[in-house]
Order: C-alpha cells, then structure tokens, then sequence
C-alpha cells in the first residue's frame, strides 16, 4: 500500500514565510529557514517552496533564499515560483532543490514541461495548478495563474490530464476556494482528478483538523496532501504538531511515513 505523506507548502515573499487565505492577505509567519528546519526536524515528509510572487513581478526565483532553506532541510525539497527555463531549473536544483515546481510558464509554453522531463526525469518534475470553481468550464473548475491572479480559460481537468501526457510525474492541485479556510478540502475536485489521471496527486487547500486529513485520503486517491495551514497558520484556532497527525492516521488505518 502507498504510504501517505504529509507537506508542508511554503508560501515565500522577501525571504519569509507567509500564510494566506484564498492566495491573498498573506500574513508573516517567521523566516523561511527558521521554519524550513523546524519542520525537518519535526519529521514532515517534505517541504514545497513557493516564490509565491515571482511569476506576477516577472522576476526570478529568489534563489539565494533557496539556498538558505534547503541547507536547513534533510527531506525533500521541492521549489517553484518564477521558473521559466531549464536553466532556471538547473540553477534551482544546484541550490539544493530535489524536484522543480512548474505552473504559470508551464501554461504560457506547455512544452516546457516535456523539455524539462527529457533533460531531468519525470520524477523531478511537479506539475503544479491553481483552481477555481466556474460555471464556465465542463469540469465546472478553471485554471489560474501568476498566484491565482491570473485566469486562463484552461478547464482544469483537461489541463492536467495534457500535464500527465507531456510527463509531468506528480501534480499538486490547489483549490483557491478552499484555500487556507481550514474547512476541508475539494474532495469532489480530488474525484474527478482520480478518474482522469493516473499519476499522483497531491492535494492543497482547506486542511484544518485531523478529520480533514482522513477525509482526503479515504475518500479520494491523492498520495499526498499540504497541511500548512494546520502546522503554522496565526489565523488556526490551534496548530498541530506532525507527529500528532501521523498518529492520528494510523489509529484511524492510514499508512503514513513515520
């Protein structure tokens, strides 16, 4: 059986970490380093970065930040914001990223992603995608960009399923809607992202309690899902600590990493 994994997503401005709600009003939560190594050593199983203001300032990652957390971190890293070439890619890996996110490039220029699996590997490659709920599109979700800012007319199923196909080896999908309202995830979104892929999905957006966590991984197929929100959020009525959900996981049938 699949073990599950636990993330912590880092929303990055300036050098420090943040928490928003719905991709906006994003508050200060500490440094990204001081965090980066608190949630290593509090066994998360692994850490996305995100230059969450890169792509809408068309600049490049902060790569020195990068640096700075993953020498802080012994579980895998993750990196993405303002990624647009493969020697962006090269560069961000060199600072210590394991795998690159892409995500707002990827829809400008979708062959980037196939590019980047042919010179890196599949596994090295997140496919990362912001949602939102529209009456608009089949799937009834669009996706959006530049940090949820920018709308594509991209049915969001549809472009995941074109993700898989140009070898994107894992996909985040991130409901902007539920986005750090603590009140659970899209599980209908996560559904029809089972039936239409196969790769494996992460899950973000929403996670507020224990509960949450065993919804998401009982009710849909994703491998993973971002519990940020629950490790450090300032607006959460408590935070919890990872070795608390993980327990609460496996009394409840959950293989998780431990």
């Amino acid at each position: 059986m699949q073990k599950k994994r636990l993330i912590a997503c880092f929303d990055v401005i300036n050098g420090r970490l943040t928490k928003a709600l719905k991709f906006q009003d994003n508050i200060d939560v500490s440094g990204a380093e001081e965090m980066a190594k608190a949630m290593s050593e509090a066994q998360i199983d692994e850490i996305i970065f995100f230059d969450v203001t890169a792509s809408a300032e068309k600049r490049p990652i902060d790569i020195e930040t990068v640096k700075k957390v993953a020498k802080n971190v012994t579980v895998p890293l993750t990196v993405g914001g303002g990624i647009k070439t493969l020697e962006d890619m090269e560069n961000t890996l060199k600072a210590g990223a394991n795998k690159i996110s892409i995500d707002s490039m990827a829809v400008r220029n979708p062959q980037l992603i196939s590019d980047a699996v042919k010179t890196f590997g599949t596994k090295c490659i997140l496919l990362s995608t912001q949602v939102q709920k529209t009456k608009n599109k089949p799937s009834g979700y669009e996706v959006y960009i530049d940090g949820a800012r920018t709308a594509t007319g991209f049915d969001a199923i549809e472009w995941i399923k074109r993700g898989q196909d140009l070898g994107a080896g894992e996909i985040c999908i991130n409901s902007i809607d539920n986005d750090g309202t603590m009140q659970g995830y899209d599980i209908p979104l996560m559904k029809l992202a089972d039936e239409a892929v196969s790769m494996p999905l992460i899950a973000s957006g929403g996670a507020g309690t224990p509960e949450h966590l065993k919804e998401i991984f009982t009710e849909t197929k994703a491998e993973a899902a971002i519990i940020s929100s629950m490790l450090y959020s300032p607006r959460a009525e408590r935070n919890y600590t990872v070795v608390e959900l993980k327990k609460y996981l496996i009394a409840n049938g959950i293989n998780c990493l431990v």
